[in-house]
């Protein structure tokens, strides 16, 4: 959705300044849609229906509360508020909600697991396990 003042031809995306001013596409998953398959963006993606298959987005990985993800997640931050059942490689960041379930492993910089969210895997953190990661993702992106 685009902002748009009256008399002028200057347009501001919605989301312009939520992802440190970088330009990208958001790319929705609605609540009660199933997609299978393979997803990736430069953008930010938000899951709040079913997502079956790997998703990789540059930016941002956003899991709604009643949103699925079955299959592996590869980004910079992922903010878990719904269920993933696969691996997540959070370049940056991986934050798991409240009342939110992980079911594969983590490998992050930094994680933030709130009180009720749930991790069943191994997790991998700090700096070293983020940049083999973000290596292992860079190779997937170029030989696509």
């Amino acid at each position: 959705m685009a902002v748009f003042n009256s008399g002028s031809s200057e347009r501001r995306s919605e989301g312009s300044g939520r992802h440190g001013g970088r330009e990208g596409s958001l790319s929705i998953v609605a609540n009660g849609m199933r997609m299978v398959g393979e997803l990736e963006t430069s953008g930010v993606v938000k899951v709040e229906g079913v997502f079956e298959g790997s998703v990789h987005a540059e930016q941002e990985v956003l899991v709604a509360k009643d949103g699925l993800v079955q299959g592996d997640i590869r980004t910079r931050q992922a903010i878990i508020g719904g269920r993933v059942v696969g691996s997540i490689h959070g370049f940056e960041r991986v934050e798991v909600q409240q009342d939110s379930v992980v079911q594969g492993d983590i490998t992050t910089k930094r994680l933030i697991v709130h009180e009720g969210g749930e991790v069943n895997g191994n997790i991998c953190m700090g700096d070293a396990a983020a940049s083999e990661g973000e290596a292992t993702g860079s190779q997937v992106a170029e030989g696509a």
